[in-house]
């Protein structure tokens, strides 16, 4: 049936939408949604759990209940998670990119860049794990003192120096946002390097140093570093987001495999 304009009138919204637009429902509907697409990710994942588990080993799921309850929680979880990202990480991140763009200090930039990958860095809980567990595995060895203390110090060293070689590389990777320098001319000299410095850093070393370049890009870094870059590329006048906006993981990925196989050496 046309409407009095000679228009046909639009097909009904669907229950969904309908409810979305609702004031009342729309939250509710909303992360309802968002935690039914987080059950859709982790389909694969537990189909194949389960077939290797009972096609492949032909075992039964040990306390299948605990399983069931710790999925759920994941599945919500990662639900939380990813709205947290979108109402307050990725806007913060943005915003303070674009604040410190606008300002117009290149210093001030460059060092709010530099703390940034610092202090998501050393909080992350990965790099905390992965740094603990090497401190452990070197005293064990014999590489350094067989003591807790030892380990200890260890770990700890080699967390903030994974910190600070992370700081610095975003802190490059902004100035390569602001300078428009391609991001291949950076990273392929970079692992140039990397790999003729395993030529001459311990062995015991070497995994370590390739394993904290990708722990330092977890769950804190990510979001926080992703914003910056994109929002930073946003308010620069001939930057493109989408080509120069990302890019600043690699270097945080990067670096820290440097300096933790200089760390090697020296230590």
């Amino acid at each position: 049936m046309a409407n009095p304009g000679g228009k046909p009138n639009p097909p009904p919204p669907r229950f969904a939408g309908a409810l979305r637009r609702h004031a009342l429902f729309a939250p509710p509907l909303s992360f309802l949604l968002l935690v039914l697409s987080t059950l859709r990710d982790l389909v694969p994942i537990i189909a194949v759990i389960a077939v290797f588990q009972l096609a492949i080993l032909r075992q039964p799921f040990p306390n299948l209940a605990e399983i069931l309850v710790g999925m759920v929680f994941v599945m919500f979880g990662l639900a939380l998670f990813v709205k947290g990202l979108e109402m307050g990480l990725f806007p913060l991140g943005e915003g303070l990119a674009q604040d410190f763009a606008r300002k117009g200090s290149l210093f001030w930039l460059l060092l709010f860049s530099f703390a940034l990958g610092f202090g998501t860095t050393v909080a992350e809980p990965a790099l905390i794990a992965v740094t603990a567990v090497a401190g452990r595995t070197a005293a064990e060895a014999g590489v350094i003192e067989s003591n807790a203390e030892a380990a200890n110090s260890f770990a700890l060293g080699l967390r903030y120096t994974v910190a600070v070689s992370a700081g610095a590389g975003i802190a490059l990777g902004v100035l390569r946002i602001i300078k428009g320098w391609p991001v291949h001319w950076l990273i392929i000299p970079g692992y140039i390097i990397a790999v003729i410095l395993s030529f001459f850093a311990p062995e015991e070393i070497i995994g370590i140093a390739f394993d904290a370049g990708g722990v330092t890009t977890s769950t804190i870094t990510v979001p926080l570093v992703t914003a910056l870059g994109v929002g930073l590329s946003t308010v620069i006048r001939g930057r493109n987001p989408l080509i120069d906006g990302f890019g600043l993981i690699a270097f945080a990925c990067l670096t820290p495999i440097l300096f933790v196989l200089v760390y090697g050496m020296l230590m």
